[in-house]
């Protein structure tokens, strides 16, 4: 027996539904394989979920870009609006420019000047003239800033290394008056320990008359 029809509509079930996207999409993407290996064809299919997510197949040897263009061409059907023209227009613009700038970037390198004239020579020359004044003067400016930097460095050292000798000859003054405070007081001791230990007679007394005038 075969297999019955099914009624094309909406399937209710969520889960249903998934599993019947899921085989359908991928036989379409097969079947669209097929037909583009088999019958030489150029085939486009962009598929969109419930969910946003996109699958999408073209054949290897063309782009969506190009079966839309040919799409528009041969229907008559405008797909891109006054807006996505002015848009196509400016990237083409920008890759225009891009592709100029790449030439002249390999003439400044000195490569494919071959080709060039005398005038466009000579632009090309004073365009290097230019580049080169400009990058001495970058380079003067620097060797300035660099010098300046090492100006105030050394100033820097030096102003360092005047505060550490004052530090250090204050800390030597502090060193040898401690030492001189602990000779004195030494020396006092010294005095004292040899009056202590002197013979009573020698001593001198503050009262006693000065033997000179005795006689």
């Amino acid at each position: 027996m075969g297999r019955g029809k099914i009624e094309i509509k909406r399937i209710e079930n969520s889960s249903n539904r998934q599993v019947t996207y899921s085989k359908r999409r991928n036989g379409i993407m097969k079947k669209a394989k097929e037909i583009s290996v088999l019958c030489d064809a150029q085939v486009s299919v962009i598929i969109f979920a419930n969910s946003g997510k996109m699958h999408d197949f073209c054949t290897p040897s063309t782009t969506f870009v190009d079966v839309l263009d040919q799409y528009q061409k041969l229907s008559g059907k405008r797909l891109w609006d006054a807006k996505h023209e002015q848009l196509d227009n400016e990237i083409n613009r920008i890759k225009k420019e891009n592709d100029s700038m790449q030439i002249e970037l390999r003439h400044l390198k000195g490569e494919d000047i071959t080709s060039l004239n005398y005038k466009e020579l000579m632009v090309l020359e004073d365009a290097l003239e230019n580049g080169t004044s400009a990058l001495k003067a970058k380079q003067m400016e620097f060797v300035r800033m660099m010098r300046k930097h090492t100006e105030m460095v050394e100033e820097e050292n030096q102003s360092l290394q005047f505060k550490l000798s004052q530090l250090h000859l204050n800390s030597m003054d502090e060193h040898v008056m401690e030492n001189q405070r602990m000779y004195d007081h030494h020396q006092q001791d010294h005095i004292r320990d040899y009056e202590a230990h002197m013979p009573f007679s020698f001593r001198v007394q503050p009262m006693q008359p000065n033997l000179q005038e005795r006689f």
